[in-house]
């Protein structure tokens, strides 16, 4: 199921259902309310509940074989990079039309074939680094958190009293889309680039590749379906200036931008 379509059926699911439906909850409104203002999770309940919403996007989108050209590959771009930060990392693609990618606070990353079409391996890694720059800075983990403790989730959250709550296929598609459009503050979206500029580095990728990434999704917004490009500048950040802060890092630290990429951007 492709995930734009996906989105539409769950807040169609979501418009009919009846309130509190999809929440077990034993105890009065009252009283779980309480709970949930006193309630906090636990670095070994945050990732259930990232587990659980990563397993059901894998079981809920397109994810190729194996022996798919795309994911080869991916594979091939990414063999060298286990994890980031202590957090080990893996790799899947999702067959879908969205221009988009991200990463998860469990170090899950998933790459759109969409976006994969219009990258070169260079620019795709740029982008790679820059969402796993949101996790080694922990702006995905803090963002899922607020999901759930702010969401429409916290009542089911808090209810259970410090046990991962069951959750629905409504719940687990609500996180997903959190995961998947996850916004980040102007601030954030600077300290992901230096954060994966320096995962890059650490892990023998040429840097310029985010630089050429940004250029090339910098051209295209308005002309493709949503995601990276809105996600990246969503907060309308200047980034004439970040391409700038990043351009003159890699020069300075002594990289030389593909020549090929550096012809195809004039």
């Amino acid at each position: 199921m492709k995930i734009a379509k996906l989105i539409v059926a769950i807040a169609m699911l979501a418009a009919v259902a009846p309130a509190n439906a999809q929440f077990k909850i034993s105890k009065g409104i009252g009283a779980v309310a309480k709970a949930a203002q006193a309630f906090t999770l636990t670095d070994a309940q945050m990732a259930a509940y990232v587990k659980e919403s990563v397993d059901w996007m894998d079981k809920h989108n397109p994810v190729p074989a194996e022996d798919n050209p795309y994911t080869v590959r991916l594979r091939k771009l990414t063999a060298n990079l286990k994890d980031a930060d202590g957090i080990p990392l893996n790799f899947k693609v999702y067959d879908v039309i969205d221009v988009n990618a991200f990463a998860c606070p469990d170090g899950s990353v998933r790459v759109f074939s969409s976006l994969m079409d219009i990258m070169s391996d260079e620019e795709l890694l740029g982008v790679i680094g820059h969402e796993i720059g949101h996790v080694t800075k922990r702006h995905s983990k803090n963002a899922f958190k607020q999901q759930l403790l702010t969401g429409a989730l916290k009542d089911a959250v808090a209810s259970t009293g410090g046990v991962a709550a069951q959750l629905t296929e409504s719940q687990l598609g609500t996180l997903g889309e959190s995961l998947v459009n996850a916004k980040y503050s102007q601030k954030q979206e600077t300290e992901a680039d230096d954060s994966g500029y320096d995962f890059l580095v650490k892990n023998g990728v040429n840097p310029w590749g985010m630089v050429m990434a940004f250029e090339k999704l910098q051209s295209m917004e308005g002309n493709v379906k949503s995601g990276t490009v809105e996600k990246m500048f969503s907060s309308h950040p200047d980034t004439a200036k970040r391409i700038k802060h990043m351009s003159e890092r890699a020069t300075k630290d002594g990289y030389t931008r593909p020549a090929a990429a550096a012809e195809e951007a004039k």
